[in-house]
């Protein structure tokens, strides 16, 4: 497969409550917002929708060789987590390959996200410009029925309209985009079996 698949690549920790808000509010509400800004619709990656009987693995690799931007939601987990700084340094390891974010092109592929915390992450981490949702952080369904979900559904409005700006400036596809080796995974040992006396 040559050519972008997607044109975001959400990036995130499963720990804490930022899964169940990305499930539960955010996604929805984002590729409805990019449905309202332009034709075809922008399409998202998110793990959660991936198809039966894949590698995992593979196929999150495989999402992020060929998504435009990577949506990044800021957490303290999201700098623990192997998974999340391989998707983090790949795109960075692009970003360098085109001379952007720095300091000809202040531009970059990574659009962060702030949903929690943000005084301890790493320091090179806040030197990035991010768009702050801590205060729509809440994951509960009953978050849509109350007088704030307006104000994030703004929020997320505005994002949309950048995120259509900024995915109309990403260079051309290349098959040489840097993968930065995935962790290895986590194996669970098998049950053991039953004793047959």
């Amino acid at each position: 497969m040559s050519g972008y698949k997607y044109d975001f690549f959400i990036s995130y920790s499963r720990k804490g409550s930022v899964q169940k808000w990305l499930i539960n509010h955010f996604h929805g509400k984002l590729v409805e917002y990019l449905a309202d800004e332009c034709a075809p619709t922008p399409k998202v990656y998110m793990d959660k929708v991936m198809p039966r009987a894949v590698q995992w693995a593979h196929n999150l690799e495989n999402a992020l060789r060929h998504s435009k931007i990577m949506i990044q939601l800021l957490t303290p987990h999201y700098f623990e987590s192997s998974w999340c700084m391989a998707e983090l340094e790949s795109m960075r390891a692009r970003e360098a390959m085109l001379g952007l974010a720095g300091a000809d092109i202040s531009q970059g592929l990574i659009y962060p996200i702030l949903y929690s915390d943000s005084e301890n992450f790493p320091l090179e981490e806040r030197m990035r410009s991010w768009q702050d949702f801590k205060d729509y952080a809440y994951s509960e369904p009953v978050y849509q029925d109350s007088v704030d979900y307006i104000a994030f559904c703004r929020q997320v409005r505005v994002l949309a309209r950048d995120l259509v700006q900024l995915v109309k400036q990403v260079p051309e596809w290349s098959p040489d985009w840097p993968i930065v080796e995935r962790p290895d995974p986590v194996l669970i040992p098998p049950p053991p079996l039953p004793r047959f006396e």
